[in-house]
């Protein structure tokens, strides 16, 4: 039996499919195209009793936030379309899937300032949010399945990865520059990639089929974060807060973004699963990795 990984060239599919290990049969997006469907279907037809499908992790995703909002029937291609191929094949052979979602589905009601609960109705500010809904509610169709919502991963890439997170883009600005200008009114709960996997398979050796929120505890803006990175990693250089209006000014036109998405994991805590913990232990946690990727190369 093996976990079907998509995804896997991306920060939580590679750290998933490490975890997992031979368990794992994993795909990045040059070996499937999940907007594929044939393939797709053909892949989950594999009938080989000693390699079945046990389950599907979906970690493939158009995540160009920006970029959605002149490529939507791009972005909803990949994030919903594709989904509902999953979805409906997965459902025909009986086979659970886990859809990863987004903090980005929520964010219209614009004075909010608590954590958002499962319960709570999605609102989403732009397209990639929209498209992620869409996602969610093509993979509830599967009886088995696992809809985790997160927020602003982040880890120390492995060797044969080119993806980029905010928290190494800001360790590279940090080392050019004596000042970076990081915005201060977007209040969510960046994740540390190893946290979120962790969690994600105890959900699903638990079959805890639904929806749950999976972030490192606490609410931070970006501008905080990099100081707090900036402290912990010993870097001195200065953090100066700014709003998204501002930042705008200085880059393509951008697309909205929630002023506030932090999400309340009580539902994914009552099960006893892996903890998570707070943003700040998560970038303890991951200069760590860093140091020890560079000691060992």
């Amino acid at each position: 039996m093996t976990i079907l990984v998509t995804g896997a060239g991306g920060q939580l599919g590679s750290e998933l499919a490490a975890r997992l290990g031979r368990r794992a049969t994993a795909y990045d997006r040059d070996l499937l195209d999940i907007t594929e469907a044939i393939e797709v279907v053909m892949l989950l037809d594999h009938e080989d009793e000693d390699d079945s499908i046990e389950a599907v992790v979906n970690c493939a995703a158009y995540t160009h936030v920006d970029a959605a909002e002149t490529s939507a029937e791009q972005c909803f291609r990949v994030n919903a379309d594709a989904v509902e191929t999953l979805a409906r094949t997965c459902a025909a052979r009986d086979i659970p899937l886990v859809q990863i979602s987004t903090d980005y589905v929520f964010g219209g009601d614009r004075g909010r300032t608590t954590p958002y609960t499962e319960d709570d109705s999605p609102a989403p500010v732009n397209v990639y949010g929209e498209s992620k809904l869409a996602g969610e509610r093509f993979a509830a169709s599967c009886p088995k399945h696992l809809v985790v919502r997160t927020c602003g991963l982040y880890a120390a890439p492995r060797a044969f990865q080119q993806v980029t997170n905010f928290a190494q883009t800001m360790l590279r600005l940090g080392r050019e520059r004596n000042a970076v200008r990081v915005v201060a009114d977007q209040v969510c709960s960046p994740t540390y990639v190893p946290h979120l996997a962790a969690a994600v398979l105890f959900l699903l050796e638990r079959e805890a089929w639904g929806t749950y929120h999976v972030v490192d505890r606490g609410a931070v803006s970006w501008c905080e974060f990099a100081v707090e990175l900036f402290r912990q990693a010993g870097v001195n250089t200065r953090v100066e807060a700014i709003t998204t209006q501002e930042y705008a000014k200085t880059k393509e036109p951008i697309a909205p973004r929630p002023k506030y998405s932090v999400l309340d994991t009580t539902i994914y805590a009552r099960l006893g699963g892996p903890g998570l913990p707070t943003w700040r232990e998560g970038i303890a946690a991951y200069l760590a990795a860093l140091t020890r990727d560079s000691a060992s190369s």
